[in-house]
């Protein structure tokens, strides 16, 4: 009889038998436990480590897909991570600590983005190379993932040609996503690339629809409207307006999104699927090597001190302020992940509407980016049916009697 060791992070262990061939597993708890279950992954006898992802309903159920299928008398135990050093802590304690380390989370999330904004659209403004900038980002984000895997920081995954196979979609509209976004910042203030990537809902929805056949509710339409309106209302009264940066900003709309879907239909589709932070990681290489052979067709070798300082540029400070924006981009894209494996979906939504505020508010202060009462009307709109529709999107539809 095979067994298989699930890790958790609370302290909490079951055992069960599944009783005929099946991809998944539900089991009860009791009592129901009071911590939050974070499964990390799943260690089969001769096998090695497979990816594996559960949940804890509320009324003390735990389900979860297995990796494959199993043959008749297959066991499945769950055991704890090691809590040596917190066994005396009470939950009251517990749970201020969490509090803690959640907001610090956000906080860092924040301020990566800030940082990553600020220095991303320095570079931009001086140097007119966003093809370039985006794959030196990705070039560190690269280096990051690697030192990560080979001091084991966290687990090297084994990725076989089929899994690569099926990044590859989703590694080709995140680079596009992202180079489209620096190509906005080069042409309009950084307060207006993120009013108009306040869409992102919008294309969120039509995409789902499309590909997924997931159609909103009557609530989530009806959200979008002072979205799609503020965005055009910042849009006419918007002092650094062009058609260039305006469209580059739609496009990483278009991209990000359908990453999003993509990445929900690979992760449907995968019965080895990876969790988010090792497919971010994934796709962060893939993407350079994609980019790099762009870049250089498309704008030459024009990173080096020679080019730049023929270009009557600051060596230093070009190369200080792109390796200072690269590393935020991959900290803050990192900590978003570390949050959503801690928070619900549409808590992670609302952190990013906040997020996008916190970005427009500073980058407008420290550019001094003039703004119109009307555009600021427009631009808060806008967020304010993001926030609408963080918030209704977790209404859902009836089911039809018959």
């Amino acid at each position: 009889m095979q067994s298989t060791t699930i890790s958790f992070c609370p302290s909490i262990s079951f055992s069960t038998k599944l009783q005929k061939p099946s991809t998944s597993f539900l089991y009860k708890f009791n009592p129901i436990p009071t911590k939050r279950l974070f499964c990390k992954n799943v260690s089969v006898s001769g096998r090695g480590v497979i990816p594996f992802s559960c949940s804890l309903r509320q009324n003390g159920w735990i389900s979860g897909p297995l990796a494959e299928p199993e043959s008749e008398g297959f066991v499945v135990r769950a055991t704890s991570v090691p809590e040596s050093a917190g066994a005396g802590e009470s939950p009251k304690s517990k749970g201020i600590g969490d509090t803690l380390v959640l907001g610090s989370l956000f906080g860092l999330w924040y301020l990566f983005n800030i940082y990553f904004n600020i220095y991303n659209k320095q570079v931009l403004k001086v140097y007119p190379y966003p093809v370039t900038v985006t794959l030196a980002q990705f070039a560190v984000g690269s280096v990051l993932v690697m030192l990560m895997w080979t001091t084991n920081l966290y687990r090297r995954p084994k990725i076989s040609g089929a899994q690569l196979a099926g990044i590859l979609p989703l590694a080709v509209v995140h680079t596009l996503g992202n180079l489209f976004t620096n190509m906005s910042l080069g042409k309009v203030a950084v307060s207006f690339t993120h009013t108009i990537k306040a869409m992102e809902p919008f294309f969120s929805v039509v995409l789902s629809a499309m590909f997924l056949g997931e159609f909103p509710t009557i609530w989530v339409v009806s959200s979008l409207v002072p979205i799609v309106g503020g965005v055009a209302l910042a849009s006419m009264t918007e002092a650094s307006f062009n058609w260039a940066g305006f469209w580059s900003a739609m496009a990483s709309n278009l991209s990000n999104q359908s990453r999003n879907v993509l990445s929900k239909k690979f992760m449907v589709k995968k019965e080895d699927s990876l969790d988010n932070i090792t497919l971010f990681s994934i796709i962060t290489i893939m993407s350079f090597f994609l980019l790099a052979p762009a870049a250089i067709f498309m704008e030459g070798i024009k990173f080096t001190p020679a080019f730049i300082e023929t270009a009557g540029m600051n060596v230093k400070q070009i190369y200080t302020r792109s390796l200072i924006a690269a590393l935020c981009f991959h900290a803050y894209q990192q900590v978003s992940y570390m949050i959503l494996q801690r928070v619900s979906p549409v808590t992670h939504s609302v952190g990013n509407c906040v997020k996008r505020v916190v970005v427009i508010v500073t980058s407008v202060l420290f550019f001094r980016t003039p703004v119109s009462p009307i555009n600021s009307f427009g631009t808060g709109i806008a967020l304010a049916g993001v926030f609408l529709y963080s918030r209704v999107k977790r209404i859902k539809p009836k089911p039809k009697t018959a």
